[in-house]
Parts: C-alpha cells; sequence; structure tokens
C-alpha cells in the first residue's frame, strides 16, 4: 500500500483557505490527505506544500514572520512540490512595492510592481475576473489544461521577475505581464485555481501527482 502523502495548506490568518482546501480534497486520490496549517513543522513534515493568499503583502508577511512559518516555507519551497497561489506567489519575490515597499521572502529574485494603466484608461484596477494564461513553458502543471485558458484573477500588483526563463505563463491586462512561473520544485499562479473552474481543479490534480 502507498504511503499517505501529506499536504499543507498554508494558514497566515488571510485568503480563502476553505475553498483551496475544497478543490485540491476534492481532485486527491485517498492516499492524500490535506492539512490546512499555521504551524511551521507542519510544513517541515509535509510532501507538498500549497501556499494561497490574498490580502496585502505587509500583513502576510508579518504573519509570516510571527508565526516562525517564513523559514520552513523558504526551505520547502526550495525542497518540496510547493504550489503558491496569487500574494502565495508575489511573496516569493524580493520586494513588493505594495504598502510603500515591503521586503518579501526573496526566494525568487524580482520585484512585485503595480499595474500601471495610464495609457489604457478603459481599464480598471484592480484586474479583476476572467483572462487568459498563455503558457510560455511546456510544464507538468499545465497538462490537460488548453493553451490560453481563462482562470480568475483579482490582483492590482504583479511580479517582475529578473529571470525569465522561469515565466511560465503570461496575461495581458493592459501591459503584458508575467501570471506563472515554474523554477524546480516550485510553481506558483497569480490567478485563483480554486476560482477558475475545470481549468483549475485540473491544476490542482496536477499538483498533487507531480513529482519534481
Amino acid at each position: 500500500m502507498a504511503a499517505l502523502k501529506q499536504v499543507v495548506v498554508v494558514d497566515y490568518g488571510m485568503g480563502n483557505l476553505r475553498s483551496v482546501a475544497k478543490a485540491a480534497e476534492h481532485v486527491a486520490n485517498d492516499q492524500t490527505k490535506i492539512l490546512i496549517s499555521n504551524h511551521p513543522q507542519d510544513i517541515d513534515s509535509a510532501d507538498a506544500v500549497i501556499f494561497p493568499g490574498q490580502g496585502a503583502a505587509k500583513a502576510c508577511m508579518q504573519a509570516l514572520n510571527e508565526t516562525g512559518m517564513i523559514h520552513s516555507l523558504q526551505k520547502a519551497a526550495q525542497e518540496k512540490p510547493f504550489l503558491g497561489i496569487c500574494m502565495g506567489l508575489q511573496v516569493l519575490m524580493t520586494h513588493s512595492q505594495e504598502n510603500n515597499g515591503i521586503n518579501c521572502m526573496n526566494v525568487l529574485k524580482g520585484d512585485v510592481v503595480q499595474f500601471d494603466l495610464t495609457k489604457h484608461p478603459e481599464l480598471k484596477m484592480p484586474h479583476m475576473g476572467w483572462n487568459q494564461i498563455h503558457q510560455t513553458q511546456d510544464h507538468p502543471i499545465w497538462h490537460k489544461i488548453p493553451q490560453d485558458s481563462r482562470f480568475y484573477f483579482v490582483h492590482s500588483y504583479y511580479v517582475a521577475p529578473e529571470e525569465t526563463d522561469i515565466v511560465a505563463g503570461e496575461t495581458t491586462h493592459g501591459t503584458k505581464f508575467t501570471s506563472a512561473i515554474a523554477k524546480d520544485n516550485l510553481f506558483a499562479i497569480q490567478a485563483h485555481p480554486e476560482k477558475s473552474a475545470e481549468s483549475g481543479l485540473q491544476l490542482f490534480k496536477n499538483f498533487l501527482s507531480w513529482q519534481p
């Protein structure tokens, strides 16, 4: 019998954790246990980590520092299957412009910058609703997700990584921006797969069976 696989959904006090956990549970096999936790030791012992989020970068980083989860997350992001969602993508970067500037986890070199829609006054901020992700690299997490599939977004900032070869998906909202990144055992997406119907469920399914 296969060993039980434990997947931790990180709880830092923000984000729609229940819907993320429910989506993962919906596609998980009976050998996979989904656990919501804010304990560093659970992240350390997990087989895989899902780092969801919404809210502000400053509050997120404060919660990660106060709980001590930041060190466990930095380690997990280097060592085990790791899925970042929305704010869980942004705080992986070095620095964010949000909240007058905030240092992030520095797992990936680069900045989080605000949309400049001065040339596109017809567009709204935040970027909210359904939009396409153009897959820029072949990746197991994109398995069975058609090119240019639509995902659900809610954000006013986007990531600008220094390494362009880690970009796994791009989306256009006035400007073309990085909407997914992939590096080794880590995959992170700006959209909310838990709100993205079949494509989102397929993404969770692919993550749970991924063996980087």
